[in-house]
């Protein structure tokens, strides 16, 4: 039996991923353990953890030592999600392990193409109608108590105030505007009223983005089919999960924001300077958050001068 080397941190990771002699031996001992012997493993080139393709139906997901809480993450909300979303599906947990320190799930694989392929070519009224699904998703996934998600933790006051805490430092170094960055901390002094610090606890993904969900064919346009991809999931403000579609694929087309907002329940009455005012403070504060590389708006950083601009710019009326 192959071991699964020590790995330190993501570009160790990174490099045992592309090298599959070094890892796959070991995944196929796991299908062995677990009666799947005949399975033909193929590997992903992409991903945060190392992942394969049992035949074509199971994926192997495997977690290295420092990923722990990811993979605590990803199994939880397999487990919380099971069959209770009638719209999509999410993959069923079959097995789990440890394996040389490292840990692993195996699970069902979902049908459907990956939204990533899809969106570049669609008509606009095509990613409206995608996009007011994906805010019914969200919101049906919101309505799903966290069950053992609240265990994990962070809560969502400490990631807050943890986010607040690095956030200036962040922004400097991943090379937001100096214009906005002269702004940012006014901005966060308004997010600690704005935002609730003890807020009903949901189901947060963080990543409702194209690489994340899949889509198929329904009648002439498409369909949100499933949701995959759970590793940095934890509970706290709903709102939380407008941005990686606002960011992503609203990108400031008024149309497609209106459907997002609507799509996730939201009445015109709700979309208020103040709602949208708290989306800016969470992207600014998001654990993915990387304005310059992430907002799809072509040239954005020339089009504002300031946070109330950019805010106008991705959510427009």
């Amino acid at each position: 039996m192959m071991a699964l080397p020590p790995v330190a941190d993501g570009a160790q990771l990174q490099r045992l991923r592309a090298d599959e002699a070094g890892w796959l031996p070991a995944g196929r001992d796991i299908a062995v353990a677990h009666g799947y012997g005949d399975a033909r493993l193929v590997a992903f080139a992409a991903g945060t953890n190392l992942v394969a393709a049992l035949n074509d139906g199971l994926i192997l997901k495997v977690f290295p030592p420092f990923h722990r809480g990811k993979f605590l993450s990803e199994r939880a909300t397999l487990r919380v999600l099971a069959r209770r979303l009638a719209e999509v599906a999410t993959p069923e947990l079959l097995h789990e392990g440890e394996r040389d320190g490292w840990f692993y799930l195996i699970m069902t694989r979902l049908d459907g193409i990956p939204a990533s392929d899809v969106w570049p070519q669609l008509s606009e009224p095509d990613r409206q109608h995608l996009l007011r699904q994906v805010g019914r998703v969200i919101g049906s996934v919101q309505r799903i108590p966290p069950g053992e998600l609240l265990t994990l933790g962070p809560r969502w006051s400490d990631f807050l105030q943890a986010q607040m805490a690095g956030c200036h430092a962040r922004h400097q170094r991943l090379g937001l505007p100096q214009t906005l960055l002269a702004g940012l901390d006014d901005l966060l002094q308004e997010a600690a009223v704005l935002l609730p610090p003890n807020p009903q606890p949901v189901i947060l993904t963080g990543e409702y983005i194209p690489e994340n969900f899949l889509v198929e064919r329904e009648g002439g346009g498409w369909r949100v089919s499933g949701l995959f991809d759970f590793g940095d999931v934890m509970a706290g403000f709903g709102e939380y999960d407008l941005l990686g579609p606002s960011a992503f694929m609203a990108a400031g087309h008024p149309g497609r924001v209106r459907a997002l907002f609507e799509g996730y329940g939201f009445a015109p009455a709700d979309i208020s300077w103040q709602l949208k005012r708290r989306l800016l403070a969470l992207m600014m504060l998001h654990q993915a958050s990387d304005p310059v590389r992430h907002i799809c708006i072509p040239d954005w950083p020339s089009k504002v001068r300031d946070f109330d601009e950019l805010q106008a710019l991705i959510w427009p009326d």
